[in-house]
């Protein structure tokens, strides 16, 4: 393949999470189902606990909120402030820290773009008027966003709510959307969610669409044994899919281990759906792809 990658050396190209931490860390053991091996977890204070929260399928948060009170609340999570909206780039040891909850990323570059190589795990669970404005962990376990990352309404993976940024404002399930590029959306200060075109330069600097699937997936998770070979370290996990209750499907959770969904910044037709990045299993990545902006996916972010 033509493109070039640069990444942290002495780092799992598969590992999915970094461990560390800005200031303490914590190990937990993964869920037998999720087909991991024991992984160390990072934590920077008791406010990340948020961070961690999820609503299962019968509504109710791991902490015994339910989803519906999460959206009805009219206070902002504890777990980010405006004074702790910075984030760090480490450009010789490729890791991103978000100070909103001091999660550490590992970061990739891929020919001109920077990306998140692990996906965004930010509890964005601000009030809305809508069902739009929430993330969630898979089955509402927490073990499974701190491999996996979090699944991100289109709404919340766009900032609907203007916490962070007015450009992707009021983007949200049947509404038509006019944002201001670049979106940063959910993503940590000075990063993006990215466009459609924007994941297209990056399956393009690795190959095409008929290959890119196994090179830029993770070695690791894929039901599939030898799916991926992660050759750019890019570790695409196949964290599954969440539809909220009340919509087609009853707080559905689906495809871990087989799938993998990333949300875009742009847009489809009349403002139901939005473009979705699709890992599937086998070599093929699908750009074309979209689906109801209510469905619950993974998000990377992109350096602006």
């Amino acid at each position: 393949s033509s493109g070039s990658v640069s990444s942290s050396s002495g780092k799992s190209s598969s590992s999915g999470k970094s461990s560390s931490s800005v200031t303490s860390s914590s190990s937990e053991s993964k869920s037998s189902d999720s087909g991991k091996d024991a992984e160390s977890s990072s934590s920077v204070s008791s406010s990340s606990a948020a961070s961690s929260s999820g609503t299962s399928s019968s509504g109710t948060s791991s902490s015994g909120t339910s989803s519906s009170e999460v959206r009805s609340s009219s206070s902002i999570p504890s777990s980010f402030s405006v004074g702790d909206d910075r984030s760090v780039y480490d450009a010789k040891n490729n890791t991103l820290t978000d100070y909103r909850d001091g999660q550490v990323y590992r970061i990739v570059t891929i020919g001109e773009q920077t990306w998140m190589a692990e996906n965004l795990n930010f509890a964005y669970l601000v009030a809305s008027d809508s069902l739009d404005s929430i993330s969630v962990c898979y089955k509402g376990d927490s073990s499974y966003c701190s491999w996996y990352g979090r699944l991100y309404t289109w709404a919340a993976a766009m900032d609907s709510a203007a916490i962070f940024s007015d450009n992707g404002k009021g983007c949200g399930y049947g509404t038509r959307c006019y944002p201001t590029y670049p979106v940063r959306g959910a993503c940590p200060k000075d990063w993006h969610l990215p466009t459609q075109y924007e994941w297209t330069r990056l399956i393009e600097e690795v190959g095409d669409e008929s290959e890119a699937g196994r090179l830029l997936k993770s070695t690791k998770s894929w039901f599939m044994d030898e799916e991926g070979t992660d050759a750019y370290e890019f570790s695409v996990l196949p964290a599954g899919m969440w539809a909220p209750a009340g919509k087609q499907i009853n707080g559905w959770y689906n495809n871990i281990t087989r799938f993998a969904y990333f949300w875009t910044a742009t847009e489809c037709g009349s403002g139901n759906d939005a473009y979705r990045i699709s890992f599937y299993s086998a070599d093929i990545v699908m750009i074309n792809d979209f689906f109801f902006k209510y469905q619950g996916y993974s998000v990377r972010c992109v350096k602006d």
